[in-house]
C-alpha cells in the first residue's frame, strides 16, 4: 500500500492506496463519505457519481492513485457552512428525492451540468442524467428540481 493525499471536499487527507483500489473505496472506507454509493460498480447506474476537476466522473470506475493530485468533490462537500447547494436545495422543494439511493449521484451530475450551463433546456438535463439510473420513480421531478436549482443558484 502506498500512502497519498488525496484533496476531498476542499480539505486534504493521507489516505492508503492499492494499486487496484477504486476511488469510490476510499471515500467510502477511509474518508467515511458514504454519499457516492456502490450501484452496479460498473459505471452504469451513475450512484457514485463525484466531481474530478469540475467534472462528473464514475468513482466506481476511477482508480484512487488517479485521483491524486486532483480536486475531488462528493455531495457532502456541495453544501456550505450548513447549507445546501442550489441544486440539493432544489431536489428536496421539488419531491425529487425517493429513496435517496441514486440522488447524490444526480444532484452531482446536475451540479456539473449548471456549472457549465447555467440555463440548460430539459433535452440538456435528460443528456446530462442520461447516465444516473433510478429505480423508484420517474424522472419528471428530477428534471423539475434541475429546472428550479437554477433560478435557486441565480437568487444566492
Amino acid at each position: 500500500m502506498d500512502s497519498a493525499v488525496l484533496i476531498v471536499n476542499g480539505r486534504q487527507s493521507r489516505v492508503s492506496i492499492d494499486g487496484h483500489e477504486t476511488l469510490l473505496e476510499v471515500l467510502r472506507t477511509q474518508l467515511g463519505l458514504t454519499g457516492a454509493k456502490r450501484g452496479c460498480n460498473q459505471g452504469v447506474c451513475g450512484s457514485c457519481t463525484v466531481l474530478i476537476n469540475g467534472l462528473a466522473a464514475r468513482a466506481c470506475l476511477c482508480l484512487a492513485a488517479l485521483a491524486v493530485g486532483k480536486e475531488v468533490v462528493t455531495v457532502e462537500g456541495l453544501e456550505r457552512d450548513g447549507k445546501l447547494s442550489p441544486v440539493q436545495q432544489a431536489f428536496v422543494e421539488a419531491g425529487a428525492v425517493q429513496c435517496g439511493f441514486c440522488m447524490p449521484g444526480m444532484v452531482v451530475a446536475a451540479t456539473a451540468l449548471l456549472s457549465e450551463n447555467s440555463a440548460p433546456d430539459d433535452e440538456a438535463i435528460r443528456v446530462a442524467l442520461a447516465g444516473n439510473l433510478c429505480r423508484c420513480s420517474g424522472y419528471v421531478k428530477v428534471i423539475d428540481a434541475v429546472r428550479r436549482a437554477t433560478t435557486l443558484g441565480q437568487s444566492q
